[in-house]
């Protein structure tokens, strides 16, 4: 979560609370900035101030920069109003939750071709960062009871993944001091591949992570190329090197739409899984997930037994209290759609984006970096003619029309690439692409007349990969 400083107000005080914004009978209303109201104030009113205040806020189904669901059935949404009020620990009150839990890893587990479904180990999180946190202990936990009779003793453990890893992981190698050994881009090369992660590898690796969709481009990591690479290493060297999958989308995404591709527990050397279910798992934020193929692979030491209101229960996670709501959202949608539904929600994402991006390049205008083929995500840049504005310039202008389209540069070595990216999720219709193409050709002509860009990767866009 970001962080935060207080602020004070333009008259210096730290007791002023904000401007006015409405009256009560004869009292003056103000919305707290610093510091709270001494006073109460009706039920109604600190709705409508709040209210007005997030329309200031971006429409979130037109916000093409995340991956997070922005809308369900009416259905979900009164289940999970009538569950906000349920704390997921506390599985003694409220057990029938506890099994919806256990029945989405299990659920999981076989769509992921657990060895056997029933017998694999997971749990919710508050989403796919905690969920990389914990696979990721349980990584650099078994790296070191291989070590627990002194051999390699003093030696620092190291994860290996491609630059394109979502910032968790950094976070991971540093909260838990685990050197990240990132593989660059290079070339066309936006990812990470099998023979890169095996030159990075030793016998302090911990583990590689592969991912199933970068968030940069949209493409998968080549998983069954990347495990096959350290089968052969280990016939070299005799390391046993266990991949992580962060799935956070296309583990929603491929098992419906890619069931030839082979990325998931099919491969032996794959321990770990995780996915986001506020992202194509179609449930709105916050709920992830993490699954290991079988009960070693999670060492006990990891799990504690903790005595809570009562009753005895297990538990993983970095986070104690949060809601049931977005775990029994995500049962209702596993139930709710099925496999075909899945199917036919995610082939329809990617319907809409390969379409996207095929009239994006047919306007002469933009070079696609990816086509939306694999997660329904692609990004492009402009045409090696085009002078007169760039990535940044195009983001800006559809936001005046409420387009939130991110412009950004890739990560060390192909920093010369700006891209714009475009993410497809349930709720973005054909209709919705046309509406966005069509303000883009109606731009283009303002976009070439100018003499130059007028914006710079550092003002250009507030977005942070």
């Amino acid at each position: 979560m970001p962080l935060h400083k207080g602020k004070t107000s333009a008259g210096g005080s730290g007791r002023h609370v904000g401007n006015k914004l409405a009256t009560v009978g004869f009292e003056e209303v103000v919305p707290p900035i610093t510091a709270l109201r001494d006073n109460s104030v009706p039920a109604d009113t600190a709705y409508q101030l709040v209210h007005d205040e997030l329309m200031l806020d971006g429409n979130a189904r037109l916000n093409l920069a995340t991956f997070v669901t922005t809308w369900m059935e009416p259905q979900a949404d009164r289940l999970m109003a009538q569950c906000a009020d349920k704390n997921m620990i506390d599985k003694d009150e409220y057990p029938q939750t506890a099994e919806l839990e256990r029945r989405c890893v299990t659920i999981l587990a076989d769509l992921w071709h657990a060895p056997d479904p029933a017998t694999a180990i997971g749990c919710s999180t508050t989403g796919s960062s905690e969920a990389c946190m914990l696979a990721g202990m349980a990584l650099k936990r078994r790296w070191a009871a291989k070590r627990s009779g002194g051999n390699g003793k003093g030696a620092r453990p190291n994860l290996v993944m491609g630059v394109n890893v979502q910032v968790c992981w950094d976070k991971f190698c540093n909260y838990w001091e685990v050197e990240p050994r990132l593989v660059p881009m290079e070339g066309d090369r936006f990812h990470l591949s099998a023979e890169e992660a095996a030159a990075r590898c030793d016998e302090n690796t911990i583990g590689v992570v592969g991912i199933l969709g970068s968030t940069f481009d949209g493409s998968y990591e080549p998983i069954a190329q990347i495990c096959a690479a350290l089968d052969e290493l280990q016939e070299r060297t005799g390391w046993d090197i266990p991949v992580h999958v962060d799935g956070a989308s296309g583990a929603m995404v491929a098992p419906f739409i890619d069931p030839d591709l082979v990325w998931d527990f099919r491969l032996p050397r794959v321990a770990s899984i995780n996915t986001s279910g506020h992202k194509y798992g179609l449930v709105y934020p916050g709920v992830g997930w993490v699954v290991w193929r079988e009960h070693r692979l999670l060492p006990q030491e990891l799990v504690f037994n903790v005595n809570y209101l009562g009753g005895s229960m297990p538990t993983f996670a970095l986070n104690f209290s949060r809601p049931g709501a977005e775990v029994v959202a995500q049962y209702y949608t596993f139930f709710r759609l099925g496999r075909e539904g899945y199917r036919t929600v995610q082939q329809g994402c990617r319907d809409v984006a390969t379409y996207l991006s095929g009239e994006l390049e047919k306007t002469g205008q933009f070079r696609l970096i990816s086509r939306g083929d694999e997660l329904p995500v692609f990004a492009f840049t402009t045409g090696a003619d085009v002078k007169r504005y760039n990535v940044f310039d195009v983001s800006r202008r559809l936001r005046e029309r409420g387009w939130l389209v991110p412009a950004y540069t890739f990560p060390e070595n192909r920093t010369d690439l700006a891209v714009l990216r475009i993410v497809v999720r349930n709720g973005f219709s054909q209709d919705l692409a046309d509406l966005l193409m069509d303000d883009i050709r109606r731009l283009l002509p303002e976009l070439e007349s100018q003499p130059g860009p007028l914006q710079t990767p550092e003002a250009g866009s507030a977005f942070h990969h």
